[in-house]
């Protein structure tokens, strides 16, 4: 890797677009528009900026137009005006008319494509990011090249359930008090992580602070948790899905457990599963030319696909 590309610029920094419903979503673009794009969806209660800046420079590296964005209810895009779900709601499933789901996250995205002007796309998507690109490519396959799901599941209750110590770390609310809120996630990071991955460091700690600088607001990651549990168990759309699929999760998951990806998996027709030895609920540097490489090839043997279906038409 060239010293440029790990301090890759994006194409105009940080842009609002607005994708329609009272939404509007926060989003970066990276590398050269022509090549295919990749857009990638973040997980529950994290930003865009998860996504790091050393895996996207070696994704543009490998020939992608590389998009990044904040999910409603995160970062610098709109916070809904509803008041956070109460644990009972969470533990009963039983929520009121104002809780979205994750169709309507997945129609922000939708809304996101239409207003960078792209018609298809190819999607890759962590934990509920992978959700959210599994629902898109389920009710909308056309705006879908292929799709990548990372440590994700199907949302049925006898797949991907967390270990019991990750429960706790759950169900607690994010302190608001900037100190507290980086111990705090420092402590759920380290319990969802695959042991090894040393995070409390001064680079961790600023990172995490920083992402608090960026978006104080923390209410709306129950909103999130509770689009998720709304949505239910998604396994029969995820039989309709088309587009190209590959599966990875992490052996070591513990908030995702394996059996999520291998339902996820079985759910979508002509899926490849990816089982990473060593890798937990995170994208750490030493897994990123592993996974750059599953994705750009898993991208560019779609885009052979693809080509050679224009060709005999």
């Amino acid at each position: 890797m060239s010293a440029a590309a790990d301090t890759i610029a994006s194409n105009g920094g940080e842009q609002l677009y607005d994708v329609g419903r009272g939404i509007e979503l926060c989003c970066e673009t990276f590398g050269d528009r022509s090549d295919p794009p990749l857009v990638l969806v973040m997980g529950l209660g994290m930003q865009m900026v998860h996504w790091p800046l050393g895996l996207i420079a070696r994704l543009v590296e490998r020939g992608l137009f590389v998009v990044r964005f904040d999910n409603r209810d995160r970062g610098r895009s709109t916070h809904v005006a509803a008041p956070p779900p109460t644990r009972t709601r969470l533990v009963t499933r039983r929520f009121g008319p104002e809780q979205y789901t994750l169709e309507d996250m997945a129609l922000d995205t939708a809304g996101l494509l239409d207003a960078l002007e792209l018609d298809s796309v190819h999607l890759a998507g962590v934990s509920m990011g992978g959700m959210i690109a599994q629902t898109l490519a389920a009710s909308r396959p056309r705006r879908v090249r292929s799709l990548v799901s990372i440590m994700s599941t199907t949302g049925s209750r006898r797949a991907g359930q967390p270990k019991p110590h990750v429960y706790p770390l759950l169900l607690r609310p994010a302190p608001r008090e900037r100190d507290a809120f980086v111990e705090h996630q420092l402590r759920v990071l380290s319990a969802i992580g695959a042991p090894g991955d040393v995070l409390d460091t001064p680079e961790g700690r600023a990172f995490v602070a920083g992402t608090h600088d960026r978006d104080p607001n923390v209410s709306g990651t129950g909103r999130q948790l509770a689009a998720i549990l709304a949505s239910g168990d998604r396994t029969a759309a995820l039989r309709g899905i088309t587009a190209p699929t590959l599966v990875i999760h992490g052996e070591a998951d513990p908030l995702i457990t394996p059996s999520g990806g291998r339902a996820t998996a079985r759910a979508i027709p002509g899926a490849r599963l990816m089982l990473v030895p060593g890798m937990g609920h995170g994208l750490p540097e030493r897994l990123w030319p592993q996974l750059v490489d599953a994705v750009a090839e898993h991208v560019a043997d779609a885009e052979r696909r693809r080509a050679a279906a224009v060709a005999g038409a």
